[in-house]
């Protein structure tokens, strides 16, 4: 009866279920093993160490091989060839020196005697005696009296950029 009595002066609530601890909970031996944990750490760390080893030593071999000279040539299948520029047009490197250089040229050949092709009788003269020279014999024109005489009416062609008279439409 006693027993009875005890229970009966415990309250008991829903939530008091989540109080009590339920048996054989606790820590279980067979979800994770340390052993394994600690070689995985272990060799984690033998990784890392390697690596950096190896990437110092990269670097130290690659900034050695960027300051001594290469002794084999870059490209050695172009032993015997000049050196390349790019392709024309380039860059000027002094232009106000062409360029006086080249009107020096010009300036020299419009003021000068000289053949432009000596197989065929053509020569240069200076620009001065040649103007002297058109003024003196005058532009070369159509004779007047052989020119043909146009019907009325009549126009050059669009299509055959006129060389042949039409006559107009109205």
């Amino acid at each position: 009866m006693a027993e009875h009595v005890h229970h009966a002066a415990v309250a008991h609530s829903a939530d008091d279920q989540y109080l009590e601890t339920p048996p054989g909970s606790g820590y279980e031996h067979t979800d994770a093993s340390v052993g394994p944990m600690v070689k995985f750490a272990f060799w984690l760390v033998v990784a890392g160490v390697v690596s950096s080893i190896g990437l110092a030593v990269m670097y130290a071999l690659m900034i050695r091989e960027s300051v001594e000279p290469a002794s084999t040539q870059e490209f050695p299948l172009a032993v015997n060839q000049p050196a390349r520029l790019p392709p024309p047009p380039t860059l000027q490197q002094f232009p106000r020196n062409e360029l006086y250089d080249f009107r020096t040229r010009e300036d020299a050949h419009l003021n000068s005697y000289g053949w432009v092709d000596k197989d065929s009788g053509t020569v240069h003269i200076p620009i001065e005696d040649a103007m002297r020279l058109t003024l003196e014999r005058g532009l070369p024109s159509r004779p007047q009296g052989n020119a043909q005489e146009e019907p009325v009416g009549t126009f050059p062609s669009d299509s055959s950029s006129g060389r042949v008279l039409e006559k107009r439409r109205q």
